[in-house]
């Protein structure tokens, strides 16, 4: 029997919610949505979350921006009352307005959290769980953790996850449509600009989810996936490939072999300094070494040296050629 994944759950959840905002349902909907909700444990929980988002976006427009959160959220509270799902569900007028006016002042509470790096800087950065995320240059990272589970949006750049393990909340990391799930373990996720999303892990399992495939793709340590439009598979990469990937943790740019076009493209991550490449065959000579990534410069020099080539620098500039 198939068992219905978190997103397809939400998807239903959120079709029911949509459908109450559009008006009171009919006693056979309501039979409906109470026997789909009993389906699954997990039904309920998404039901009201879509319920909130929806009061949320609802409430909001309508209260308008004198409205003071926080000092809602400091009242007192009511006294508690037993209510029943149904009536959980169909709560009208000054009730429903109540509940609204809570799902604001949560969301306002609950703001995420954002940690980003200039270019050329690298940071280390440790989440309230414990676990590390260290982002490369020109990274920003959004943090929203809940009860359920631990969120990260990397929303440009490359980061590594070093994760604590808590098996109660897993750890998701959302990129440009590719979401990567861990319990512990540590990866890297890495999301630039016009280029596919890429995983690699270090240590442990993680579960990367695409755009592309219904089923999520599992991976263990010296793994690498290039997620796109199309269906990818991951790859087994040596531990030392592993090491060279990761190698800018340490302010550090590892080349075994690649193109010299590639390489100085590398720099421009790091740098305002452009190293150019006159002539396209050049640029496909090969390149092999470890290289301080703010040191555009340094490296130019040394691969003019390696490939007998000319390094003419100038200002904001290095150009290569014959």
């Amino acid at each position: 029997m198939h068992r219905e994944t978190s997103q397809e759950i939400d998807a239903v959840a959120a079709d029911w919610a949509a459908r109450i905002d559009r008006g009171a349902l009919s006693p056979a909907d309501e039979g409906e949505l109470d026997a789909w909700i009993a389906g699954d444990a997990r039904r309920l929980g998404a039901f009201m979350r879509m319920r909130a988002v929806a009061l949320q976006s609802n409430s909001a427009r309508a209260l308008g921006p004198d409205f003071d959160p926080e000092a809602f959220a400091q009242a007192e509270p009511p006294a508690a009352t037993p209510i029943t799902r149904r009536r959980l569900f169909w709560l009208g007028g000054s009730a429903v307005a109540a509940s609204a006016l809570g799902a604001i002042g949560l969301g306002l509470m609950m703001r995420d959290t954002v940690y980003e790096t200039k270019l050329g800087e690298m940071r280390v950065v440790t989440l309230e769980d414990g676990s590390a995320v260290t982002l490369n240059t020109a990274s920003r990272i959004r943090v929203a953790f809940a009860d359920a589970r631990r969120t990260v949006t990397l929303e440009e750049g490359e980061a590594l996850f070093d994760v604590a393990k808590d098996p109660a909340r897993p750890f998701i990391v959302e990129a440009g449509g590719t979401s990567v799930r861990a319990v512990g373990t540590s990866f890297s996720v890495k999301r630039l600009s016009d280029a596919p999303v890429e995983v690699l892990v270090r240590e442990g399992i993680v579960e990367v989810a695409q755009p592309a495939t219904p089923r999520p793709v599992r991976m263990t340590a010296n793994m690498r996936i290039v997620t796109s439009h199309a269906v990818a598979q991951p790859v087994a990469i040596a531990p030392t490939e592993v090491d060279r990937e990761i190698a800018w943790r340490s302010g550090r740019i590892a080349f075994e072999g690649e193109p010299l076009a590639q390489a100085a493209a590398a720099f421009g991550r790091y740098s305002d300094t452009r190293i150019i490449i006159e002539d396209p065959g050049i640029g496909r000579e090969e390149i092999t070494g470890l290289f301080a990534s703010n040191d555009p410069v340094t490296f130019a020099r040394a691969a003019a040296a390696s490939l007998e080539l000319k390094a003419v620098i100038g200002p904001g500039e290095v150009r290569l050629s014959r």
